[in-house]
């Protein structure tokens, strides 16, 4: 398995797609159950299959991701060619970024000497989704990228 086995509720919401992977591997409903009871191993190495090819979809088309924590943000762009980031770190240790109280104190201070930015980018190692893959596994979620605009659009403003 190259990524991650979708969680129960993830194969609930995926249930239609996974009838239509199955019936690509000439399995039927009736051959699944029975799989399932005589070799559930191979049922199990079908849901990894499977797995891996929703995750290969998803991690192909993702385009932002952030990581929050409580003093910190890591907003990345992932282009084509290359991982782009803008990291915000709060100097204030009584500010926690993932508290609405501690957000409402950033949007107001965010330019502020209490908040540093820097920015980076990275070339892809030889797995693009793969790299994408490691930071939702560090925690960070997929978005639509709203904040790293934002903050893209502060910092070229002179």
């Amino acid at each position: 398995m190259k990524y991650a086995r979708l969680t129960k509720e993830q194969l609930e919401e995926l249930q239609q797609e996974f009838v239509n992977f199955l019936a690509t591997q000439s399995i039927t409903a009736s051959e699944w159950q029975e799989l399932k009871q005589t070799k559930p191993q191979v049922a199990e190495d079908e849901i990894d299959v499977f797995s891996d090819l929703i995750w290969e979809g998803v991690l192909t088309n993702v385009g932002y991701v952030e990581h929050i924590s409580e003093q910190q943000m890591h907003l990345f762009h992932l282009t084509q060619k290359e991982m782009k980031l803008i990291a915000i770190k709060v100097m204030n240790p009584k500010i926690d970024l993932t508290t609405q109280q501690g957000y409402q104190w950033f949007k107001k201070n965010w330019q502020s000497d209490f908040v540093e930015y820097m920015t980076a980018s990275k070339a892809y190692g030889l797995d693009p989704n793969l790299d994408k893959f490691q930071l939702i596994q560090q925690g960070a979620v997929i978005t639509k990228g709203e904040l790293y605009h934002w903050f893209e659009k502060m910092m070229d403003t002179p």
